[in-house]
């Protein structure tokens, strides 16, 4: 999937100027303020109407863009209704959410509990499964483990990546952690205010950085050297 110009403006200044192609797994990290959230909302039509957005792409973006993309937001205790049990926030038949919720290691007994009454890491798996529901060929993650301890980090990266084996989807990982990136992805896009800084082999570049502002990326993130490799 080839995002081949991804252009957002704002009262005419450029705010996104981007491409890059989604091959298996691919990791968009900078900053806050770098542009990752703009263009996760761009390509997902979430932007504001007062933004404008050009987005050129190959016939295969095309072709899912819309209808067979699932989304895992940022916080899991927002994104949930908390007045609402778990099974009725699903829109699918009930044998598919038994089918989703074994899936990502649930037991269904908590399908009649509301959002307050579970932990961060169960409710971060069942927005994975309500995203899984539309059987999506793009997964797009928005920062999924920011709101989890580092425990709950290892098991929601460890699900994904079998989940992303079993059902053949490809990953859009949007994040500021190349920690959490590395265990994920192949690949890697590093922006900095709306454009490409360094872009490829998550192991090439870890290793072997260009830029300065990548390199402070990866050290803000690893204590350790030896675990780039």
């Amino acid at each position: 999937m080839k995002i081949s110009k991804l252009k957002v403006c704002f009262e005419k200044k450029t705010l996104v100027d981007i491409d890059f192609v989604i091959d298996k797994s691919l990791a968009l990290i900078g900053q806050s303020g770098s542009g990752k959230s703009l263009t996760l909302k761009a390509l997902l039509n979430m932007l504001p109407s007062s933004m404008e957005c050009e987005l050129r792409s190959d016939a295969d973006f095309e072709l899912i863009a819309g209808k067979t993309i699932g989304f895992v937001p940022q916080n899991p205790f927002t994104a949930l209704s908390p007045l609402t049990k778990i099974r009725k926030q699903f829109f699918i038949p009930q044998d598919k959410i038994y089918e989703l919720f074994k899936q990502v290691d649930l037991d269904i007994e908590l399908l009649d509990r509301f959002a307050p009454e579970l932990s961060g890491g169960q409710l971060q798996r069942i927005a994975i499964a309500m995203a899984l529901s539309s059987k999506p060929k793009l997964l797009m993650l928005d920062e999924p483990t920011t709101a989890l301890d580092p425990k709950n980090t290892t098991l929601i990266l460890e699900l994904l990546k079998k989940l992303q084996k079993d059902l053949g989807f490809k990953i859009l990982f949007v994040t500021h952690d190349i920690s959490s990136a590395k265990s994920l992805c192949e690949d890697i896009c590093i922006i900095k205010d709306g454009s490409v800084v360094e872009y490829g082999k998550m192991q090439d570049i870890l290793v072997s950085p260009d830029a300065i502002y990548t390199k402070n990326l990866i050290e803000a993130s690893f204590t350790n050297r030896k675990f780039r490799k």
